[in-house]
């Protein structure tokens, strides 16, 4: 799976942030494609020209760059990798609220926008909601993968990655019955498994985001 950067102006914040996310946690972009999304810049970004540099000053080479004009003057210079190609599209389309609501199967919507996952998630599987929060009735494998732009809550283990709060949501958390995540992110503020305090490991509890740090506490 790759991981999506989206720098947002001003770039030389942004940069700042990812310093201080690549310090606080050093498996954050440890072995994982990086793909460059430059749809929140505009042509007249300031720092725009010089990004490309300035990520691969921090080792960061993207295997595909999305998003923005290749006509814009800032990115003249820049060297852009091949496009990706040879993959399958898949249309991910939700069942319409009314029909889906009260019936059986892996996946319900209800009519207030969340989503319950009837079923285990599996390793490999990435269960991705953008309208609200997800809520799995069973736990959630190593390697599986849960997107938010809501809460997200497991009422099993929780031994994949949880990532709640897309799209700028800070006040999203996370719960699991069994705390054992590889990682949990917030509003795109991670915290990876060997951050995470070992008196929650295993137990009852809830991720939040305080002052852009994900902290772990109990649920009693």
């Amino acid at each position: 799976m790759a991981l999506v950067l989206a720098p947002q102006a001003p770039i030389a914040d942004w940069l700042s942030a990812l310093d201080h996310q690549v310090a606080r946690s050093s498996a954050f972009l440890s072995g994982k494609p990086i793909i460059l999304d430059l749809g929140l810049l505009d042509a007249a970004a300031e720092g725009l020209a010089d990004l490309q540099a300035a990520l691969r000053d921090r080792h960061i080479i993207p295997v595909s760059i999305e998003g923005g004009d290749r006509t814009w003057p800032a990115l003249r210079n820049w060297d852009f990798p091949p496009v990706l190609t040879g993959g399958r599209a898949h249309d991910i389309a939700p069942p319409d609220a009314t029909e889906a609501e009260g019936t059986a199967g892996e996946f319900t919507l209800t009519a207030g926008r969340t989503l319950f996952v009837e079923t285990p998630v599996r390793s490999g599987q990435i269960v991705t909601w953008l309208e609200g929060d997800i809520v799995v009735a069973g736990g959630v494998a190593p390697g599986a993968e849960l997107i938010a732009s809501g809460s997200i809550h497991v009422y099993g283990p929780l031994r994949g990655r949880a990532i709640a709060g897309v799209g700028g949501n800070g006040a999203a958390r996370i719960f699991a019955r069994r705390m054992f995540a590889e990682l949990l992110a917030i509003d795109g503020f991670y915290m990876t498994a060997e951050e995470i305090d070992q008196q929650s490991v295993g137990q009852p509890a809830q991720a939040l985001l305080d002052s852009d740090h994900v902290l772990m506490h109990p649920l009693t």
